[in-house]
């Protein structure tokens, strides 16, 4: 079962990633819409990360 959900997560990911590539090169409203989604939830990633890294906020280096 795990391997199956993981699975379905890469497919995902996969998917997004071609539809940024594609809207980068001018696809249907729909790739660009997925594109946004995908780039955002990357941002949020990286946003989450960062907190759970530095959880006061403050920059040590």
């Amino acid at each position: 079962m795990l391997v199956l959900a993981l699975s379905g997560i890469l497919i995902l990911v996969i998917g997004g990633c071609v539809c940024v590539w594609w809207a980068a090169r001018g696809g249907p409203r729909w790739v660009r819409a997925v594109s946004t989604a995908t780039l955002a939830a990357g941002e949020a990633a990286r946003l989450v990360s960062r907190v759970e890294r530095n959880p006061d906020g403050r920059d040590d280096g």
